[in-house]
């Protein structure tokens, strides 16, 4: 049975506002680096919505058919049109990407859901064989912001015993984004991966930062859990959504979050983006090229570092550690000047005789 509600999840989630302010550190990117990219391959492919799979109703969202909501899918029946797009990802796409990288040597990260590797377990082993990283990204691909804690840990468990054995190492994924999560996932995840005897370095379900940043972690305050922020707006989703009316917009777009952040990055202030696409969107023809234009772009500059979410995590953490003391007890938020002088006044109440 899972063990936390939502009043005993809340106050990690206090929000923050003030982070970084106007000082964020200086995360010493490797060889001098101005700035770091992450590229992430969403594979999702085989563990959709899908009748097939026990689920009741198909997949209705993020396909070649337009909108979520521009088609219905029919309770109980399955949905050969829907289910053969997600198969090319699969068959095609994730191939298709994963030579671009390769001729490239950039490793990137797969945010891989689990029941995806499970039936297709050569990408699995070509992914950890290659230098690149594996990823949680739940159980199924589904929300689990309308997900009850008990069958949430059940899938966290799931996770962890599935990656075991899609991995030719038997290696467990240290980072972890659900994309859909609730108030209760971050701790059910320390949870779990610390019933396991595993290592959850990161979390990655924010959007609040351009840098790493440490939050204690959820079942053991005086550790810490590294949040590696993800650039969303760097997602190839924006052209499912209409946000970006071509892949021409979207190239232009990544293009414009690599210049501004290597800039500030040469005046002093590195920091780190996220490009993220799926395999059997960005995998097609047509739409790879955006992709292409963009490598071929960042590939120009020496002072690039093309790394996983993990290799930026594990730096990250040797460079800038976890200080537990710098957070307000209970929560996941750091101290301000404003907390210090709250503090103060206490104190000085305190010793004067006043509680």
């Amino acid at each position: 049975m899972a063990s936390f509600t939502n009043d005993q999840c809340l106050p990690w989630h206090e929000r923050d506002l003030y982070g970084y302010a106007n000082n964020p550190p200086n995360p010493r990117w490797p060889k001098g680096a101005k700035i770091a990219v992450n590229f992430v391959m969403n594979h999702e492919e085989g563990g959709e919505s899908s009748v097939e799979l026990g689920d009741d109703v198909a997949e209705a969202f993020f396909h070649d058919f337009g909108p979520p909501g521009m088609i219905k899918p029919v309770p109980g029946e399955r949905d050969p049109s829907t289910e053969t797009q997600f198969d090319y990802g699969t068959r095609v796409g994730v191939w298709r990407l994963l030579r671009l990288f390769a001729d490239n040597s950039i490793p990137i990260t797969f945010y891989a859901v689990a029941k995806s590797f499970e039936r297709a377990p050569h990408i699995a082993k070509y992914v950890e064989e290659h230098g690149h990283e594996t990823c949680c990204h739940g159980y199924r691909w589904r929300s689990y912001g309308d997900c009850d804690a008990e069958l949430e840990e059940k899938h966290a468990n799931l996770c962890i015993e599935s990656f075991r054995k899609s991995s030719p190492s038997g290696k467990v994924p240290s980072g972890w984004f659900l994309g859909r999560p609730n108030v209760r996932s971050a701790h059910i995840a320390a949870k779990v991966y610390k019933e396991q005897g595993e290592e959850l370095l990161y979390w990655a379900d924010s959007y609040a930062d351009d840098l790493p940043y440490w939050k204690p972690n959820p079942v053991d305050p005086s550790k810490g859990l590294l949040i590696m922020p993800y650039s969303f707006d760097n997602n190839d989703t924006k052209m499912w959504f209409g946000q970006m009316g071509s892949d021409d917009a979207y190239t232009q777009h990544i293009i414009d979050s690599f210049t501004t952040i290597r800039e500030e990055g040469l005046a002093g202030r590195p920091a780190y983006i996220t490009v993220a696409f799926h395999s059997r969107w960005m995998g097609r023809p047509g739409r790879f090229q955006a992709l292409k234009r963009i490598v071929d772009h960042m590939k120009q500059f020496d002072d690039v570092w093309f790394a996983t979410r993990e290799q930026i995590a594990i730096h990250f953490a040797q460079t800038v550690p976890y200080d537990p003391e710098a957070f307000v007890p209970g929560t996941g938020r750091l101290k301000t000047p404003v907390d210090d002088v709250v503090e103060n006044k206490l104190g000085k109440a305190k010793v004067n005789g006043f509680h």
